[in-house]
């Protein structure tokens, strides 16, 4: 965790107690071993239209990609490929001759010239994709930012988080949300890890949201405990929600400090709160105490959007 970062995302003018009630979208689980989605693919480069011209090594965020020199043929580490599918729709396919393409190019090296496509240009639409099955497919479904996740209907990392809480109506009057960001491009995160913070939070007796795609994955939400067939699978990033009352708030950040040291990967940590009505929050003098920095990242006022509603 780099340093005690915490980034306050309140709402204002809140008022009233009560049940909340808002608009929830139909929660349904991921599918199970072996499932095979349509359409969904893993993209992998066909060596026999390959020229390692190397313009897709730069495009991986991940740095999965790189020319083998003993084969001249880029090649990709599965392992730390996320499925993001930024190679394949982040370049042009030229569809030209692999043949032209090594021909010329040898050409050119005899005569000491240089001859790459464009940078942006697969020259001979070497990427392809072919079909993904779990629990691989899961990689793609937090990595690619325009495939919504089967749990919540959501693209991109599949939740409006707490942040959105004018609209939906998360976090009630005494409690505070928190948000646990993982991972990054070049870096990454392996369920395993995330699955370390989440047990570790779970003891703290917060409770997750229901309405998020990591939740969904969880075989054991009282525990925090991630099913044991995809913690080896690595993503780009995720995001685990939770809330708990405000009184708590010291001890779920005491665990994430405690914990952060176990895992390989970057966490970044949101804490949402209800303002009153002259826009003070509670979250300050409670994150200060605590030695975190206090900013307010965001207040929502949700304008424009149907909000929720409380009733007394």
């Amino acid at each position: 965790m780099p340093g005690p970062r915490v980034g306050p995302r309140a709402r204002a003018g809140a008022r009233g107690r009560g049940a909340v009630l808002g608009l929830r979208r139909v929660h349904r689980p991921l599918p199970a071993r072996g499932h095979r989605v349509p359409g969904a693919g893993v993209v992998r480069i066909d060596p026999s239209r390959c020229v390692a011209c190397g313009n897709c090594v730069a495009v991986c965020p991940m740095g999965a990609i790189a020319v083998d020199q003993a084969l001249g043929r880029a090649v990709v580490n599965e392992d730390e490929c996320v499925e993001c599918y930024a190679c394949y729709r982040g370049m042009s396919q030229e569809h030209l001759p692999p043949a032209l393409v090594r021909a010329v190019r040898r050409a050119a090296r005899a005569f000491r010239f240089r001859f790459d496509p464009e940078p942006d240009v697969c020259p001979t639409a070497a990427l392809t994709p072919v079909e993904l099955a779990w629990p691989r497919l899961v990689r793609r479904a937090f990595s690619d930012p325009v495939v919504p996740h089967e749990s919540t209907g959501v693209a991109g990392r599949g939740t409006e988080e707490v942040k959105t809480n004018d609209v939906t109506g998360r976090v009630g009057p005494g409690e505070a949300g928190f948000t646990v960001e993982f991972g990054r491009p070049g870096i990454g995160v392996r369920f395993r890890d995330i699955a370390r913070v989440t047990r570790a939070l779970a003891r703290t007796g917060i409770s997750f949201e229901t309405m998020n795609p990591v939740t969904s994955l969880m075989s054991d939400p009282a525990r925090g405990e991630i099913r044991e067939d995809i913690l080896d699978e690595k993503i780009l990033s995720a995001i685990v929600e939770l809330k708990t009352d405000l009184g708590r708030v010291p001890d779920v950040l005491r665990t994430l400090r405690a914990v952060a040291p176990e895992v390989d990967t970057v966490i970044s940590v949101g804490v949402a709160a209800r303002c009153d009505e002259r826009g003070d929050t509670p979250l300050e003098d409670l994150l200060r105490a605590e030695g975190w920095e206090f900013w307010r990242g965001k207040t929502n006022l949700g304008l424009g959007r149907p909000l929720f509603r409380e009733v007394a």
